[in-house]
């Protein structure tokens, strides 16, 4: 019997060889048990403007195949008709395969091409880091509610202290599996991801980006990554701070230039962004006790309404000088600056050279302490 059927499938092989597929075909055969047939499956990338259907099907004794076209490696999403959550998978050619679990969405797997292999061994990893941040989170999320409420800043401080060690060790994977696999598109989106969180210095991301497999940079995010890295390098250390303007809450134009002291720090945060808003008492205690000795802040608001701005400004006690163009990401100051998250600061000497970036809590303070000459 097997080497029966080794001969019909070796025939099959054949036949089909014959009708070669364009480059960059791939499939994605898919499993969804318990899902009934008839619902839509649908195949999504997502750009500037929002999602972009790649492909429909329909489930059928529990499975779905989705089809499509991809030169270059790229992320996608596979969702299900009424099902919350997405699945994402790596585009490219080859066959595709898919467990799409109904139940926890996050245990959903995919393989079959190198890079979604690649993708699923990392995924593997990561789980049980992701399972410890979200028992944590669940924990203490009353704590933090509290915390927020009554401006309990050092237990808000001790819980994102926390927090944040479990997001180390997401970067320290991250970073391991770069090294690794300079060829893997996944490669590419982590270090995408780590510049869009700045959470590295861009001369580090460089690094890392001149290791990348060649073939990798025609892909959209690895140029992405190279020309906001080429911004981000003209900001860096050293370098003079842009020049800008924008209205204050009561409508006069306030420029950076005229904000200079000492030491000065750009801060961009805005009123939505809940980890600004938590480490805003920092920044007000840090103005009060060095604002004497020659220390200037010049908030950059990325919000959309005024009231809202407003309202954050005089809630947070934030009494130092504050502009917006009320344009959301679409800030000019905020694109000027190559700022991808928030909240972002640029910490400036007395000509208006950057000399840090991105400081927060006691690394902030010890560096205004070390600028402004004060033990």
């Amino acid at each position: 019997m097997k080497k029966i059927t080794y001969i019909i499938s070796f025939a099959m092989l054949s036949i089909v060889s014959c009708k070669k597929g364009e480059a960059g075909d791939f499939t994605i055969s898919g499993t969804a048990k318990g899902i009934e047939n008839g619902k839509k499956v649908y195949l999504e990338t997502q750009s500037e403007t929002g999602a972009v259907a790649k492909d429909t099907a329909v489930v059928e004794n529990g499975k779905f195949e989705l089809k499509g076209n991809s030169l270059l490696p790229d992320v996608g999403f596979v969702r299900i008709e009424n099902q919350d959550g997405m699945v994402p998978v790596i585009l490219e050619e080859g066959s595709i395969t898919m467990n799409y679990q109904t139940d926890t969405i996050q245990n959903s797997s995919v393989s079959g091409t190198k890079n979604n292999d690649k993708f699923q061994s990392y995924n593997n990893e990561s789980k049980t880091i992701f399972k410890k941040l979200t028992a944590f989170q669940k924990a203490n999320q009353e704590t933090m509610m509290k915390a927020r409420q009554a401006n309990d800043t050092v237990t808000i401080n001790a819980l994102v202290k926390e927090f944040n060690s479990y997001q180390e060790e997401m970067n320290v994977l991250s970073k391991k599996f770069i090294d690794k696999n300079p060829d893997a598109f996944l490669s590419v989106l982590l270090l995408e991801n780590f510049l869009m969180r700045q959470y590295l210095k861009p001369e580090e991301v460089k690094s890392y980006y001149d290791k990348l497999d060649k073939k990798l940079y025609e892909t959209k995010s690895a140029q992405s990554i190279k020309k906001n890295l080429d911004s981000m390098l003209s900001l860096s250390q050293g370098k003079t701070a842009p020049d800008f303007s924008a209205p204050s809450p009561e409508g006069k134009n306030i420029s950076l230039k005229e904000s200079l002291g000492k030491v000065t720090i750009i801060d961009f945060w805005a009123s939505w962004c809940k980890p600004c808003r938590i480490e805003n008492p920092n920044v007000v205690a840090l103005y009060k006790e060095f604002n004497s000795k020659g220390l200037n802040i010049i908030g950059v608001s990325l919000d959309k309404d005024a009231n809202s701005w407003k309202e954050a400004i005089a809630k947070d006690g934030l009494i130092w000088a504050q502009v917006s163009n009320l344009k959301h990401w679409q800030e000019p100051i905020a694109q000027l600056y190559n700022v991808q998250s928030i909240p972002a600061t640029f910490i400036l000497d007395d000509k208006g050279n950057i000399v840090a970036r991105d400081l927060r809590g006691e690394e902030l303070k010890a560096k205004v302490k070390e600028l402004l000459g004060v033990k």
